[in-house]
């Protein structure tokens, strides 16, 4: 964030907003430091409750209702919503109010595109870094806790289940908050932006957000339920209710609000001002019909996520396949939606309607954000009753309260997916209004120098997501390593080894504390921190490079082309991965609800839901971030290379490839991008052993009666 500051500060000082002003630098850094801190913060205030609500949450399920359970974890989960909504307006807000001396209206809202290349920055560390923490500890959880050592999946003596947890506070509670937070002012500046001079076009998204965060607080209290808490046989449509009944509650009254809103600024004759209005409601709609598509797609109640189940019977190979296709499906309603959405909107009231709809989807953002956080706080207090020996009673009560979690958490992943998309056109309209203000420029999308543009930002997607997979595999394989290495030589004052203790508890049920062994979890929460952290550097550099060598280097031609195809792909990308994710993760949970998880049925899903897991947790909520952050670059780039023709400052773009070219050169060096096997070169199918380096790490399975030389089979 500083060393961006820094570039910014330099290049709107050589090359200042308003004509002959010193101090656009500065400003220009200070908004985005600004929006570093906010994002950042809200991260973690929403972490912090979070981390105490996990705990709390399993109390009150230990000596209460299923309803003092739900009230608890979703009371966490508002921590984090309500931060979001309160610090971006209480950010941009400030903003405006401080850059507007000796400035215009559209000037002030100039310097706000800074403060949301900084959110986003944070954002792209949240998601992807917490993504990966996350994920590399699931699959080393998984794959070696629950289908090799055929143990429980919040087990204690598995090493990474702390990792695990930690991580569903770091990836789906600050990730997620950092993600709508950029999606939250993305959609607010690209409103005010397109509002230009017009002071009630300014104000409109302002007093939405402002009546969307009054109309959440209110329905927040309508949150609570009735439900005894069976476990697996909780009626989860009636649960679900629980949850949506204050969203539904908090929707009616943000349109009502909104309905005053255009009385007061427009009048209540002006047909423009209604029509405006039906765009707020045509978004709220749309992100409603995009979350509900996503339930049919991942909820075990449904034949896509059934059909998985079935396909286990015949192994993992077939799982997959299914998942993939059922992924590729899901494609079809929510881009149905979008379409139908930007259409109207566009009909009713241009580019700005668009804008529009984009607040309205995210204008109840501090309840509905509420609800998608609460999922990790109900799963991890699941967790704890498991590793502090709860009865069952608990546990069929925060077992209610998972099953509830998976499916809300299916569905903000949806949804924001699709703010995302509406945010990213908004901002697309604002990059052309702001880069076309000294001169015309066509943008035909049969242009080549358009088309390439779009060929390159569709592509970026793919590239992207691969960085990210990739991150999480080499993550995982270390994960994987240690914990069947703490497996095998843990030990106890006994002699007693690790997994000794885990087969003994298998058999019996129970285990004397003298022969209990205690894993070492610290070690794996490193392992998933140092990954995290090193991982998410390749992702960032090609993401906010690429728009500025396009731009500089070709022009505003070229990188419109870029954002688009990166829009339309990434948008595709996202919500195959997502749903085939959420898909994979919820067909383990049926054959967990049908009593044959230990089956191989069972553990074909378990290897589905493995592979899943960096889909719908890392590489498909990444690209959200990927095409908002893309196209806030180039907003905030927009004054430099605005009304210039192709090649006209190519010395710029080249500067910046250069700068990139050795980014990349170091992070080859580093070994952060390689093709080398994270583990070394031991070769688990055989090989000539003498091909590995001396001292190269051993693969050992996890009950393995000791180590083999590297190249030996394992079989």
């Amino acid at each position: 964030v500083v060393v961006w500051a820094i570039v910014v500060a330099v290049l709107f000082s050589i090359v200042p907003m308003k004509d002959d002003a010193k101090d656009d630098g500065i400003r220009c850094a200070a908004c985005l430091v600004m929006g570093a801190l906010m994002s950042g913060l809200s991260g973690y205030i929403g972490m912090t409750v979070a981390t105490e609500g996990n705990v709390r949450t399993t109390v009150a399920c230990a000596r209460g209702t299923l309803n003092d359970g739900l009230q608890v974890a979703f009371t966490a989960g508002a921590a984090m919503g309500f931060g979001v909504v309160g610090l971006a307006a209480v950010g941009l807000s400030f903003l405006i109010i401080v850059m507007k001396p000796d400035r215009s209206q559209l000037e002030a809202i100039q310097y706000t595109h800074s403060f949301g290349f900084g959110a986003s920055s944070i954002a792209l560390f949240a998601r992807v870094a917490g993504g990966i923490y996350t994920k590399a500890a699931d699959v080393g959880a998984d794959l070696v806790g629950k289908v090799e050592a055929g143990i429980d999946e919040d087990d204690p003596h598995n090493p990474a289940v702390i990792a695990d947890n930690v991580g569903d506070n770091v990836g789906d509670v600050a990730g997620m908050g950092a993600d709508l937070f950029e999606s939250y002012i993305g959609s607010i500046i690209g409103a005010a932006t397109l509002g230009g001079d017009a002071p009630e076009l300014l104000a409109m998204p302002m007093w939405l957000a402002a009546g969307g965060l009054i109309a959440s607080f209110i329905g927040f209290f309508f949150v609570s339920t009735k439900e005894k808490g069976d476990g697996w046989n909780t009626n989860l449509t009636a649960l679900m209710f629980a949850l949506e009944k204050g969203m539904y509650i908090a929707n009616v009254i943000f349109l009502i609000f909104a309905a005053v809103i255009v009385i007061l600024l427009f009048g209540a004759d002006s047909e423009q001002g209604w029509k405006m209005f039906i765009c707020v409601v045509v978004g709220l709609v749309a992100g409603m019909a995009i979350g509900k598509g996503t339930e049919f797609f991942t909820s075990f109640d449904y034949g896509p996520t059934i059909s998985i189940k079935d396909r286990a019977r015949t192994g993992p190979a077939t799982v997959i396949i299914q998942g993939m296709g059922v992924g590729m499906v899901s494609t079809i309603l929510p881009t149905l939606i979008l379409v139908g959405a930007i259409v109207a909107c566009n009909e009713l009231s241009g580019q700005y309607g668009i804008a529009l709809a984009a607040v309205g989807m995210l204008g109840t953002l501090a309840v509905s954000l509420s609800t998608d956080a609460y999922g990790p706080v109900a799963d991890n207090a699941g967790g704890l009753a498991e590793m502090a020996g709860l009865g069952p009673d608990v546990r069929a009560k925060t077992d209610s309260l998972d099953a509830l979690g998976n499916t809300t958490a299916a569905m903000g992943k949806g949804f924001a997916v699709g703010s995302a998309v509406l945010t990213a056109l908004s901002l697309l309209a604002a990059f052309k209004h702001e880069a076309t203000k000294e001169k015309h420029l066509s943008f035909e999308i049969w242009d080549p120098i358009l088309l390439a543009g779009t060929l390159l930002g569709a592509m970026l997607p793919f590239f992207f997501a691969a960085l990210t997979m990739m991150s999480v595999g080499k993550a995982a394989a270390e994960m994987i390593d240690e914990v069947r290495r703490q497996f095998r030589e843990i030990k106890n004052e006994k002699g007693i080894t690790l997994l000794q203790a885990i087969q003994k508890v298998t058999a019996t049920g129970s285990i004397a504390d003298e022969d209990d062994v205690e894993p070492d979890s610290d070690r794996c929460v490193q392992i998933s921190t140092r990954s995290s952290v090193k991982e998410m550097i390749a992702p960032g550099v090609y993401a906010v490079f690429t728009p500025m060598i396009t731009g500089f280097m070709v022009g505003p031609r070229m990188l419109m082309g870029l954002l688009a195809g990166c829009i339309g792909s990434a948008a595709m990308m996202a919500i195959m991965m997502g749903n085939a994710g959420g898909a994979w993760d919820n067909s383990k949970k049926l054959c967990e609800k049908l009593k044959i998880k230990k089956t191989d049925q069972g553990k074909a899903c378990v290897v589905g839901d493995t592979v899943g897991d960096p889909f719908k947790d890392t590489s498909g909520p990444s690209l959200d971030i990927l095409l908002k952050l893309m196209a806030m670059v180039s907003l905030l780039i927009a004054p430099l290379v605005d009304g210039q023709d192709d090649w006209e400052t190519w010395y710029f773009g080249l500067i910046v490839l250069v700068i990139c070219i050795i980014a990349t050169l170091v992070l080859m060096q580093k070994n952060i991008l390689t093709w080398q096997d994270p583990l070394g070169a031991a070769s688990i199918g055989g090989g000539d052993a003498s091909e590995a380096p001396a001292g190269a790490p051993t693969v050992v399975k996890a009950w393995s009666d000791g180590p083999r030389e590297a190249g030996a089979s394992i079989d």
